[in-house]
């Protein structure tokens, strides 16, 4: 059974009155640009009495800053989005395996590297849009997508964009390689337009008609349901949407994660704040703040996010995924994927 918001608060209180707290810091790197993640670092601050000291800035940066400052980096945590990344930091030898009870409980085995150097906190699914009145037969799976049919249909962002790469790389993870790089050349061959912009770009251009399908993550088209979106919002009723592949291993999930830094001065500050994003309380407000799916299964889902309605997601593992985004992106230069 998944502990309660209770029992976690009370083992972090246990963790702190138990911990030598370094100096009452925490040195967190973070590319996930939201604002409304600020009330997940301030609700930290005073459940612990822990500073969070803040660099943000692209992935890539982040991640090629903790190489360069090696064992003088004052990195304690690297929190970032897609499986991609997480594993990208891994292989770069810049995080290091982490023990807790409590994340082993918590966080789903198919959401934690396999060598528990990262952890997954909150997901997104990557699903197919369409044109209601122009698309009468939508896609149901993704190899759907590449059939000719849907010739000069779809919009979809570039090859360099990690969901893409991470959601190729579980077509390979289900199908193999060679299925894959079929897939891929199909949707190359079914573009509306060469690839551009990001996934809200993707789904106004259904609302403006120039394309009639649009691959695009789940929370993008959620907060559109709660908040004003320019040019998505006012017209979204013309967009449905498909959650592909219900009849086999369900709809890919993108992930947003963290790891603890492999010098990191802060380390057991570092845990309880890993401990603290898999609380119910930080999870909900993944949900409610940025339109997420929690990865803790039993934690509520915010109204934005249930409208989208129940689905099966893929429950592959992400680690053995992850193993496959190199070849994911050979595929995509091979067929042409701008």
């Amino acid at each position: 059974m998944l502990k309660s918001s209770t029992c976690i608060a009370v083992a972090l209180t246990a963790l702190i009155a138990t911990t030598a707290v370094a100096d009452g810091e925490l040195n967190l790197y973070s590319s996930r640009h939201y604002d409304t993640d600020e009330r997940l670092y301030t609700d930290f601050e005073e459940a612990t009495g822990i500073t969070i000291n803040r660099i943000e800035g692209k992935a890539d940066e982040l991640i090629a800053r903790l190489e360069a400052e090696g064992a003088n980096s004052p990195a304690d945590i690297l929190l970032t989005v897609d499986t991609s990344r997480l594993e990208r930091a891994k292989n770069a030898g810049i995080l290091q395996p982490v023990e807790s009870a409590v994340l082993e409980e918590r966080v789903p085995s198919n959401l934690q590297d396999s060598d528990n150097q990262w952890f997954g906190f909150s997901q997104r699914g990557r699903i197919i849009f369409f044109d209601k009145e122009n698309v009468a037969n939508p896609p149901a799976t993704y190899a759907d997508l590449a059939k000719p049919e849907y010739k000069g249909l779809i919009c979809i962002r570039s090859s360099s964009n990690t969901y893409n790469q991470t959601l190729l790389a579980s077509i390979i993870t289900h199908e193999g390689a060679e299925a894959a790089k079929t897939w891929a050349e199909g949707i190359v061959a079914n573009m509306a337009r060469e690839p551009q912009g990001g996934d809200t770009d993707q789904l106004r251009a259904i609302v403006s008609g120039e394309c009639d399908i649009a691959v695009s993550n789940t929370y993008y088209f959620a907060r559109a349901i709660r908040k004003d979106v320019k040019g998505l919002s006012a017209e979204r009723d013309k967009v449905g949407f498909v959650f592909p592949n219900q009849d086999s291993y369900g709809a890919h999930m993108n992930l947003s994660g963290a790891g603890v830094a492999a010098n990191a001065p802060n380390k057991e500050n570092a845990i309880l704040f890993l401990e603290y994003l898999a609380s119910d309380s930080a999870q909900q407000y993944f949900s409610s703040g940025n339109d997420e799916f929690p990865a803790v299964p039993s934690v509520e889902l915010a109204d934005s996010v249930k409208q989208l309605g129940e689905f099966k997601a893929d429950d592959v593992n992400l680690s053995e995924v992850a193993k496959n985004i190199p070849e994911a992106q050979k595929i995509f230069n091979e067929v042409g994927w701008k």
